[in-house]
């Protein structure tokens, strides 16, 4: 009975920390506090209720706009308390545990949010890739796994970013990879270790241009492309192989 009762827990938690994923994304990048200041909708400034804020159901029944003033509501607030739903439920199908389950749907919720914030930003918010190495090594040691091998492929993974944009800079004369990649990076590298590392990155970079081929217009060496999404979308497929016992 306890256990069901943690199950129902983390499914009515999951669209929540969607919610609150949106607004890191959304206030992050923007530099704005997301503890302290009320919602409010972007285009009229009015302060939203509770009926504004409910995941799922709010944007349904408002319609994706505006109680107030009518402006459309962005969908990938939906989209996101949609894909933390799933991310819960996937939590529930591989974790061992409780403990397990919440750090499987915490890894995969801030790669979610990385890679939402770098669609719409191309940005990568220090404070999330902060926390996606601090909880990629708290589940290597949890689920007891090698932690020296965790930071291993930390610094493998940011390592190797950061000479990949030094001398893509030294040759070019400009900015080739995001610091917020590099950074990104440690956590992915702690997560996948350094031996899926290799794996991981040709995975991403692979999404990264299937996606840079679909979108409209010219391919050119200079259009910005957000790659820590693509190295968030891998990583994720990776780690939950891995966990699955599939062979990746």
């Amino acid at each position: 009975m306890e256990f069901w009762v943690f199950v129902v827990f983390l499914l009515l938690l999951a669209p929540c920390i969607g919610s609150f994923l949106g607004v890191l994304v959304d206030r992050l990048p923007r530099g704005e506090d997301v503890t302290r200041a009320p919602s409010a909708c972007r285009a009229c400034g009015t302060r939203l209720g509770w009926r504004d804020l409910v995941p799922l159901v709010s944007f349904a029944l408002l319609r994706g706009r505006c109680r107030q003033c009518g402006a459309a509501i962005p969908a990938w607030h939906l989209y996101l308390e949609i894909a933390a739903t799933g991310a819960g439920v996937i939590a529930l199908l591989l974790g061992q545990g409780p403990a397990a389950m919440l750090l499987i749907a915490g890894v995969l919720w801030l790669l979610l949010a990385l890679a939402v914030a770098d669609l719409i930003w191309l940005r990568l918010p220090d404070v999330l890739t902060a926390a996606l190495l601090a909880l990629a090594l708290l589940w290597v040691w949890q689920s007891g796994g090698d932690v020296v091998q965790a930071l291993l492929g930390a610094a493998l993974g940011a390592g190797s970013f950061w000479a990949i944009r030094g001398v893509y800079r030294a040759l070019r004369g400009r900015e080739g990879l995001g610091l917020g990649d590099v950074k990104l990076m440690a956590g992915l590298g702690a997560l996948v270790g350094p031996l899926g590392l290799p794996q991981m990155v040709l995975l991403a970079a692979l999404l990264a241009l299937a996606a840079a081929a679909l979108q409209a217009g010219p391919l050119r060496a200079t259009r910005p492309l957000p790659f820590g999404a693509a190295l968030c979308a891998s990583a994720a497929l990776w780690w939950l192989l891995a966990l699955a016992g599939q062979p990746v």
